[in-house]
């Protein structure tokens, strides 16, 4: 048994209204902390511990293997909650639900037991995908000797520090991306709480070092096979992203909201003129509460249709066109919820006047969550594969960010 290995019996989470319930209660419990985790930056270990307890990693588990196999709305439905609360939490099981994917579709029958059997008992997967030096965040370095042999550097390893299993990309002897699967306390594994970002400061999503890791040659995923067929892995990816950006948005009008109605004080020239004796009675304040309102609906309501569609679809597309359509539904869902959650993040302080910058309040962490989380993935880009999907006809790219 590894070092953080469960002690405790982890319930199964068998349907989509319990593990909306079960999120609902552990983003109650984390509610308390969530400004001291992001004035502070340290790891969250006994939050994510509570998470790894609950349940809630094993929802996406295949039913043959003991899982509830619960559907893409569900695990949006999970991530929004938790992320209305504190979206460096929710951020951390994003790789984890992408590895399920990936075992369930590429793995043997000997990974998924012996992973999904971890999974189970609360053993979290956590990532050394992206790197840093080369011309891009994928522009791989780290290499896989002999099949048995893991040698690189890793960064933004989102959840690593008190994750069970790692799962690490790298380039085999013939120059393949291959996925090898490592428990976090194997010899030669370095983790560093190296990750000084502005927001999204809970994750702690540092870097990893590899120093000729040994690995089980049964542990090594052929990870290129998933791109070479129609996929869904980068759509599911992205909804869990989306969620935790419609979470941000709601947190940032709840917060707002709260705000005008306890704290603030109306502007001299309505309280003059008798329009109002308060805030929340002042007609600009409620003119644009009620847009923001508007459009963070939008963004839920955008949510939920990539999720549907992604339900509709199924885990493994039948077709580049069935992958097509699920994609670009959650592109658009991923673009627009990331530009509600700036604008509502940033107009907080435009609804709440100045007293709301008091860094008591800790206003400003919606917009450094929303801001930091958007920026590792373009919206721009987004934007173009669906004007192009739906202008001419051209299919996103095959590949794990779309």
């Amino acid at each position: 048994m590894t070092a953080n290995a469960a002690t405790t019996t982890v319930p199964l989470v068998t349907s989509p209204a319990q593990a909306a319930g079960v999120a609902g209660e552990f983003a109650a419990s984390i509610a308390p902390g969530t400004i001291e985790r992001d004035r502070t930056g340290t790891v969250p270990a006994r939050e994510l511990a509570a998470l790894d307890a609950s349940g809630l990693l094993g929802i996406t588990v295949p039913r043959e293997h003991g899982g509830a196999d619960l559907p893409a709305t569900a695990i949006a439905e999970v991530i929004r909650v938790i992320a209305a609360v504190d979206p460096a939490i929710a951020q951390v099981p994003q790789s984890h639900f992408l590895f399920v994917d990936v075992l369930a579709a590429l793995g043997t029958q000997h990974q998924r037991l012996r992973l999904f059997g971890d999974v189970l008992s609360g053993a979290r997967l956590a990532n050394g995908l992206a790197e840093r030096g080369g011309q891009h965040a994928q522009d791989l370095k780290t290499r896989l000797s002999g099949g048995t042999r893991l040698t690189g550097h890793k960064y933004y390893c989102t959840g690593a520090l008190t994750a069970r299993w790692l799962g690490v990309s790298a380039l085999d002897d013939a120059d393949r991306l291959v996925l090898a699967f490592v428990e976090r306390d194997s010899p030669g594994v370095h983790l560093v709480e190296d990750w000084n970002m502005m927001g999204q400061r809970a994750t702690v999503s540092g870097s990893a070092r590899f120093d000729d890791v040994p690995v089980d040659e049964c542990l090594v995923l052929p990870y290129y096979e998933a791109f070479t067929r129609p996929q869904l892995f980068g759509a599911r990816t992205q909804l869990v992203h989306t969620a935790i950006q419609v979470g941000i948005a709601e947190g940032a009008l709840r917060d707002a909201g709260e705000f005008v109605r306890t704290r603030a004080r109306p502007f001299f020239e309505a309280a003059r003129a008798g329009w109002t004796q308060t805030a929340g009675q002042d007609p600009h304040s409620i003119r644009r509460f009620g847009e923001l309102a508007t459009k963070v609906r939008a963004a839920e309501a955008l949510l939920a249709t990539a999720a549907a569609t992604l339900d509709e679809i199924g885990r493994a597309p039948r077709d580049a066109a069935a992958a097509a359509r699920g994609s670009i539904a959650v592109a658009q869902a991923k673009a627009f919820s990331s530009e509600v959650a700036v604008e509502a993040a940033s107009d907080i302080f435009s609804l709440t006047g100045a007293s709301a910058a008091d860094e008591r309040y800790d206003l400003s962490r919606h917009w450094r969550n929303a801001r930091t989380h958007a920026s590792h993935d373009p919206v721009a880009w987004k934007y173009h594969h669906v004007g192009n999907y739906l202008l001419n006809d051209t299919a996103p790219p095959n590949h794990g960010q779309i």
